[in-house]
């Protein structure tokens, strides 16, 4: 079992690998699972530092396709809702008819007044700016697509804000110099 693990860690190195697991990383990071693609891009752009950019961009482009497959997770969740109901009021419809009982109608649900329109025109796509957010983002990507908010404009919010957050946080973590790095891991070496 230690030799699988040696090997599956020295398949998936980064030196080796570089972008593609990057991408990876980025992309299974924004869907629901608990994981985070921040310090693996630190790590590529440090030992890579003239990777900055394309690291930044492939990271931005994985998570934002993490985070379009939260939509159409949610969307799908939506419909699959929507078809249950549907199913289950004709059954219901049918069951009555057998029975040959009175038909009650039931009273029409009330419509959404205008003011919420307006209120998801203002605030919706533009909310998925904070899709970078840790344990919040996800779940804000997936409910977007529950909302069935326009997909193209969520996705261009979802990459802005995911571009912002790896900009500046591996800008951010490349400024700290290089003793604090090793400060770190002779503090981790003497816990262990």
């Amino acid at each position: 079992m230690e030799a699988f693990f040696d090997w599956l860690f020295e398949t998936i190195a980064l030196p080796k690998v570089g972008l593609p697991a990057i991408f990876v990383v980025s992309l299974v990071s924004a869907t629901l699972l608990p994981l985070g693609s921040e310090p693996a891009v630190f790590g590529y752009v440090k030992l890579n530092p003239q990777m900055f950019w394309p690291a930044i961009v492939v990271a931005t482009a994985g998570n934002t396709v993490g985070g379009a497959i939260d939509w159409w997770l949610g969307y799908a969740a939506k419909l699959a809702l929507v078809r249950y109901h549907k199913r289950r009021r004709a059954r219901e419809h049918e069951a009555e008819h057998l029975e040959h009982r009175a038909h009650a109608r039931k009273p029409p649900k009330p419509k959404l007044d205008v003011r919420y329109f307006r209120w998801m025109r203002r605030l919706g796509p533009p909310t998925l700016l904070l899709s970078w957010l840790p344990g919040v983002g996800d779940p804000l990507c997936t409910l977007a697509g529950w909302l069935r908010l326009s997909f193209w404009p969520s996705l261009a919010w979802m990459a802005v804000g995911k571009f912002l957050r790896y900009l500046v946080m591996t800008a951010g973590l490349m400024w700290i110099p290089d003793t604090f790095w090793q400060n770190i891991a002779h503090t981790v070496k003497a816990w262990f």
